[in-house]
């Protein structure tokens, strides 16, 4: 094991010392879902279900939909196109999740990569549509979704920042107080090596995680495909989402 990934486990596996007002404390044992909420939720453009583990996590019977075949993901799978999916069959469900492509709206494709962004498909205006036409609760995360939640590593105590905005219809989410990064991210930046108890996990090189390394901080072990893991949700997110909409959709199942 190398040094990053033990430093990785140790936070993984150690509570921040003190209490860190704003900070959930993922060790507590009331906070390890126990049984079915009896609710299903579709999980749109799944990838390796990151996403889907966090709300499998907090009770729900899950399925995922990508276009591509995901040998490796967990959970109830269907290949197809989702917007023709939830078109079809979205109103079937108690919650959907869409996680519509990033490459369009994500932060280095407005700098550094501006000149690719037309190559990138923008799936969230017809994404989002569709999912408002089936009159469902939903939950969509996109960086160019409305900013009704955002949620960092650093609030689950995990060793990743992995801002990710997220757009709630249909429940009311609390948010978490982001408090102030602590340390650095592990690399180089600008000709310069540092190191940090952080790890970025995207690209490769440069001081970036291994796979070992972002299994660690993702929490995710079910794959060990660098691309899925690049783009998944820590499953912590979505488990305190679909904690809170699991109560307050409680009663509401679908037939």
């Amino acid at each position: 094991m190398t040094p990053a990934v033990a430093r990785a486990r140790a936070l993984l596996d150690t509570p921040p010392p003190g209490v860190i007002p704003g900070q959930l404390d993922l060790h507590r044992e009331d906070l390890v879902p126990t049984t079915p909420n009896g609710l299903t939720v579709l999980d749109l453009c799944c990838c390796s279900g990151g996403a889907s583990a966090g709300y499998a996590r907090a009770g729900f019977t899950v399925t995922g939909v990508d276009i591509i075949d995901r040998p490796r993901y967990p959970y109830r799978f269907i290949q197809a196109d989702a917007i023709d999916y939830v078109t079809e069959h979205g109103h079937k469900y108690d919650l959907i999740h869409g996680s519509w492509p990033c490459q369009y709206g994500a932060a280095i494709t407005k700098g550094t990569n501006q000149h690719l962004r037309e190559t990138y498909p923008n799936l969230l205006p017809a994404g989002r549509a569709a999912m408002l036409a089936t009159g469902r609760p939903y939950v969509i995360e996109n960086p160019e979704a409305r900013r009704d939640i955002v949620l960092c590593g650093t609030m689950f105590g995990l060793p990743i920042f992995r801002h990710r905005r997220f757009e709630i219809g249909g429940f009311t989410p609390m948010g978490i107080p982001h408090v102030k990064h602590r340390g650095r991210v592990r690399g180089h930046r600008h000709g310069v090596k540092h190191d940090g108890d952080y790890v970025a996990i995207y690209g490769k090189g440069g001081g970036k995680a291994t796979v070992p390394e972002a299994q660690a901080a993702l929490g995710i072990d079910w794959t060990d495909v660098h691309e899925e893991l690049t783009e998944a949700i820590p499953p912590a997110y979505t488990q305190f989402l679909g904690e809170q909409a699991a109560m307050q959709l409680a009663g509401a199942a679908t037939p």
